[in-house]
């Protein structure tokens, strides 16, 4: 395991063995950023050393299950023991599951987005924020989504999981505008990564359908981030239409909507 050096910037993304956090953590490595890459599968190791160039930044991997209170403490003592600040975070982890939430998917994978999406997501930022508002310095990048804005039928957990996290990232903005610390929202909307597969959705019209490219919307977020922007609707302009008018339909009519492009069988 190769600890990042202290000659340049630390970052650290979390989901980053594949999709959107790969892809950021593809930008920081691009911008000269050292990196702290984590995910719970053995993918962590290659997208590591994926990330690695010649002269290039220092990545270390570290696979933890983020989704156990005890992940989020292991990996919060790694950061630690590099005694290095933490310039960027990448809270990017997260998971769901389609499916009637009765009869159609399992308790145990509901509370795990939960634990998941929403607890670790407060858990590391308790961790790791402080150190930032003490230093007067840092960036932090929330992966919320499009689903946040809507009633989520069939993803009901995740969707409201998702509203956690954009009014979180939202709130915890105003608290830290005035310390050197900004707190980005990314709100892309569905993305060429493994999470359909992975949720039981490819049955679904969102899940078959078309969907963005996960390094364009990396690095709208990392345009974003850098820039101290509030939010970004990233991918395609059909997501930032989708985003503009959630702002004005009900909420009855945006489930109603949401339903038919996630009721399981939906895109036979």
């Amino acid at each position: 395991m190769t600890t990042p050096s202290s000659d340049r910037p630390l970052a650290v993304v979390t989901g980053a063995s594949s999709g959107i956090g790969y892809e950021l953590a593809a930008q920081f490595a691009e911008h000269g950023f050292d990196l702290i890459v984590v995910a719970e599968d053995d993918g962590i190791s290659s997208a590591a050393e994926k990330l690695r160039r010649d002269g290039g930044p220092e990545v270390q991997p570290v696979r933890v299950d983020l989704a156990r209170e005890q992940g989020v403490e292991e990996l919060a003592s790694t950061i630690a023991a590099t005694g290095r600040p933490v310039d960027a975070l990448a809270l990017n982890a997260g998971r769901g599951a389609g499916g009637a939430f009765v009869g159609g998917t399992e308790l145990r994978d509901e509370l795990e987005i939960v634990d998941l999406n929403v607890r670790s997501t407060v858990h590391l930022a308790k961790r790791l924020l402080p150190g930032m508002v003490e230093r007067g310095a840092g960036r932090v990048l929330f992966t919320s989504s499009i689903a946040s804005t809507m009633p989520g039928p069939f993803q009901a957990v995740y969707n409201a999981s998702k509203s956690f996290v954009q009014s979180f990232a939202e709130a915890l903005r105003n608290e830290l505008k005035d310390t050197g610390v900004t707190v980005t929202s990314l709100m892309p909307g569905p993305t060429d990564t493994q999470f359909f597969d992975r949720a039981d959705m490819e049955d679904t019209r969102v899940g078959s359908g078309s969907k963005d490219d996960p390094a364009k919307v990396a690095a709208q977020g990392f345009e974003a981030l850098m820039k101290g922007d509030q939010t970004v609707t990233a991918g395609s302009l059909m997501n930032k239409v989708q985003t503009a008018a959630g702002k004005i339909i009900p909420d009855k009519l945006k489930a109603e909507q949401h339903r038919r492009m996630a009721e399981p069988g939906s895109g036979d």
